[in-house]
């Protein structure tokens, strides 16, 4: 979680979405507040926001680009109107998408799924690959001898 947060590549969760989101919410209204009631110059204040904005903006758009690419869009999506909304309870793809895999580990390729793979399991002829009815081919199975 909260990794390369100023980079738009990748796909991030909800949960990182929102505290992402509430992390923002937090260093705005502090920041606002410093500047209403600690900075009395207008031109000083005016500096202040907009050194401590200016990442702020960026964290927050790279952080909701990543949310969109989980849902498999665009991270332009994210300037449609009230679109943060369905990003915030919306889940992402399932599985990897053209921007990477998924953040929750759901449907990405896994080396213990590939795991006999290359076998060819159509020369054993146990009950699964037979064409006989289940019944039938119990009864054509022999006893084990002990």
């Amino acid at each position: 979680m909260f990794k390369n947060v100023f980079s738009f590549q990748g796909r991030i969760r909800r949960m990182e979405y929102c505290i992402s989101y509430l992390i923002y919410m937090v260093f705005a209204v502090t920041s606002d507040l410093i500047t209403v009631y600690y900075i009395p110059n207008a031109d000083v204040s005016r500096m202040f926001i907009l050194l401590l904005y200016i990442p702020l903006i960026w964290f927050m758009l790279a952080q909701g680009s990543k949310r969109c690419h989980d849902r498999g869009n665009s991270g332009w999506y994210q300037i449609i109107p009230f679109y943060a909304l369905w990003m915030l309870f919306a889940d992402g793809d399932i599985g990897p998408n053209e921007y990477g895999d998924n953040p929750k580990g759901i449907g990405n390729f896994d080396e213990i799924n590939s795991i006999g793979e290359h076998l060819n399991l159509s020369s054993f002829t146990g009950i699964r690959n037979s064409k006989i009815p289940p019944e039938q081919n119990r009864k054509r199975m022999l006893p084990l001898k002990t």
